[in-house]
């Protein structure tokens, strides 16, 4: 059994609701999808039992009415967790900055460019938009528009 195909089966055994939901891309790529509410517990599983103590990158997704995050996770030996969960516009996803400090970062980018709300994250600058962009204008959502030259904030 590969180093994947064993992360799958500890997965599975110990979320058995994740059956059919994970599963081996490739040779270093396991891909789970997971509630928003499982998220928490699968996550930090992946983290601490599994040895995944790297996060790499945080991708977000508009998928209409739901926005989707995915969660990129690397361990030693160049083994990736890719960690899909959703939640609908308006819901908020709680931070992950108590596991990965840095991932802070890519929270405000979720919240800038999506309007994401992130639940427990630390007061901090915006990123990566200015300081000044209007507030409520998240340009990575598909039913973005940029405002006409002149408008004013609401």
């Amino acid at each position: 059994m590969s180093d994947a195909e064993t992360v799958v089966a500890k997965l599975v055994a110990k979320f058995p609701s994740l059956t059919g939901r994970v599963n081996v891309q490739r040779a270093t790529r396991v891909w789970v999808e997971v509630d928003r509410q499982a998220f928490a517990g699968v996550f930090h599983f992946l983290v601490k039992d599994l040895e995944f103590s790297n996060l790499c990158m945080i991708t977000g997704l508009d998928e209409g009415a739901d926005l989707g995050f995915i969660y990129h996770l690397a361990r030693n030996g160049g083994l990736m967790a890719n960690v899909k969960t959703r939640c609908t516009k308006g819901e908020s996803m709680q931070t992950i900055t108590p596991t990965f400090l840095g991932g802070g970062i890519y929270e405000r980018e979720l919240m800038d460019l999506f309007g994401a709300r992130i639940a427990g994250l630390p007061e901090g600058r915006r990123y990566p938009l200015p300081d000044n962009w209007p507030k409520g204008e998240h340009p990575l959502l598909k039913d973005w528009r940029p405002r006409e030259k002149g408008a004013q904030d609401a």
